[in-house]
């Protein structure tokens, strides 16, 4: 073995107000004794297991707690993280990996190369990135505490990219042993917050502390990756279902950041003293309408291509973002807007006319019998209620027997991992969110996975589409990746795992006096001072 590369540097309406109240007892930032954050979410955090739920706030609340081994930079380049050097074979098999020094748990105890490998099992059981590394694994081995070996049979040349990706976070070996299919018991963190696990009440708040001993690393903050240094003694999240009230809490200065500006409240937040709006994803969110392809009646791709032709994404959009257009793009295939990967290939299916009564006929010839189609939707995220709605709307105009059920996220979330039939309690469809980076390529794509239950929830089953993957993921240059991205991308629009319904820019609002954000898709709470 010898030294390929050396990463030592970078790679290239009043709610219930007891809550709120008690949350708001004493003032923001303006604190001399403990300086406290007082951020309000986009939704509860109603899992604290950032792999067991995909929730986006589940992963928030992972990078807030956890640290990864490499971070993706804006430049859409791996950095080390935890990692200190990263070294290579000559045949691009057998990476080598030595830890930085003075990395701790929570819990005082250092991080070692077994804690490493039991997170990274526990994390290719259910990513998709990672299951690729796992599928391509011939041996991982500890050499010391410090170092570990992982020998893949065959090169990936997307291998430290896919590290540093999504939600690949080190926890302690002993809770890392929880599979990826139960929730882990205890967070026992190694980033720059403590979470206070006995302050947190699933749909009131979510407590965390600085974490004195985290030593950052020396380069400047770069979205998940670099110096990740907490400038608050606690960062307290405040679960505020009603946007009007968050938005006036905002206003009076007792929260100090608005994870998402409720739209219709933009232009006067723009107005208000002491408060900024602002686009804090630079890769916005891809609206889709996610199918469940075990039962009846979406197992069936006749059903599913019929409603595609109906979907009328700057119908969707509108709906959602009214008149503040750049917050919304149409016109979205399968893959990030303005990422690497997005193409046109298939997109008259999305932009020629849209005709109902061929949607209707087709729908007919489908061979669609009226069966129940239960549509769940989240009550307190609203952009996924508008959406939900549009589609039940046009689902009722086209003639479907749609039973549209309507509950909190929390309960949503559980309700989506249910594998039964509809009589059983299961779901048929629902409308999500995902974030731009994660499905800006095939690698990372969890709505693209198409490995039966080995997928994300929706379970699609297409072995054409995953060869597609294997092939891009196989590629030896950024030109043949393209092609292979307008392959899959005409394949999807044959199958349709899900149906892209656009892409959103969510804006933040915060008081003024905040500075030093991060950009990336999920808020991210080192960095951020103020002044």
């Amino acid at each position: 073995m010898h030294r390929r590369q050396l990463l030592a540097t970078a790679l290239g309406t009043p709610l219930a107000t007891p809550p709120l109240t008690a949350a708001l007892a004493r003032p923001a930032i303006a604190q001399t004794a403990a300086r406290t954050l007082k951020f309000v979410p986009s939704a509860d955090l109603a899992s604290i297991d950032p792999l067991w739920s995909l929730a986006v706030i589940s992963g928030t609340h992972g990078y807030m707690v956890w640290d990864t081994l490499f971070g993706i930079g804006l430049d859409s380049r791996p950095h080390p993280q935890m990692v200190q050097n990263a070294e290579v074979s000559a045949d691009g098999r057998v990476w080598t990996m030595t830890l930085r020094d003075n990395l701790i748990f929570h819990d005082n105890e250092p991080v070692r190369a077994a804690d490493c490998l039991a997170s990274i099992r526990r994390w290719s059981e259910k990513d998709p990135y990672g299951q690729t590394i796992a599928a391509r694994t011939a041996e991982m081995k500890v050499l010391d505490d410090k170092r570990f070996q992982i020998a893949l049979t065959r090169p990936l040349r997307q291998f430290l990219y896919a590290m540093g990706s999504r939600n690949l976070f080190v926890m302690p070996e002993r809770i890392a042993r929880t599979p990826s299919t139960q929730q882990i018991k205890e967070v026992v963190g190694s980033g720059p917050f403590r979470f206070l696990r006995d302050e947190w009440v699933s749909g009131a708040h979510a407590h965390y502390a600085r974490f004195e001993k985290y030593v950052p690393r020396s380069e400047p903050a770069d979205l998940w990756s670099g110096g990740k240094i907490a400038h608050f003694d606690r960062v307290e999240w405040i679960v505020q279902p009603d946007q009007a009230t968050a938005a006036a809490a905002l206003r009076q200065g007792q929260v100090d950041w608005v994870e998402q500006s409720p739209i219709d409240l933009i232009p006067m937040l723009r107005k208000a003293a002491g408060v900024k709006v602002e686009a804090l994803n630079p890769f916005g969110t891809l609206a889709i309408l996610r199918f469940n392809h075990l039962h009846p009646p979406f197992d069936n791709p006749k059903l599913r291509r019929a409603l595609l032709s109906a979907i009328d994404q700057q119908a969707y959009m509108s709906a959602v973002v009214g008149e503040q257009t750049d917050l919304a793009k149409h016109n979205v295939g399968f893959f990030t807007a303005g990422g690497p990967m997005e193409n046109n290939a298939g997109m008259a299916a999305l932009t020629s006319p849209r005709d109902l009564a061929l949607t209707r006929r087709l729908i007919a010839e489908s061979g669609y019998k009226g069966e129940r189609i239960v549509m769940v939707a989240p009550s307190d995220l609203p952009a996924m209620m508008t959406m939900g709605q549009v589609t039940q709307d046009l689902m009722t105009r086209l003639g479907l027997n749609v039973d549209f059920q309507v509950m909190d996220w929390g309960t949503m979330i559980s309700r989506m991992a249910k594998r039964d039939p509809v009589s059983a309690g299961g779901w048929s469809c629902y409308c999500v969110t995902w974030a731009g980076l994660t499905a800006a390529t095939p690698g990372s794509s969890y709505p693209l996975r198409a490995n039966g239950l080995g997928a994300g929830t929706g379970w699609p089953t297409d072995e054409t589409l995953e060869a597609l993957r294997t092939k891009w993921l196989d590629a030896g240059d950024a030109e043949t990746e393209k092609a292979v991205a307008r392959e899959i991308q005409t394949r999807a629009f044959e199958t349709l795992p899900y149906i892209p319904l656009g892409q959103l820019y969510p804006a933040s609002a915060y008081r003024d006096r905040l500075t030093g954000f991060v950009r990336s898709p999920l808020p991210l709470f080192w960095n951020v001072r103020a002044v």
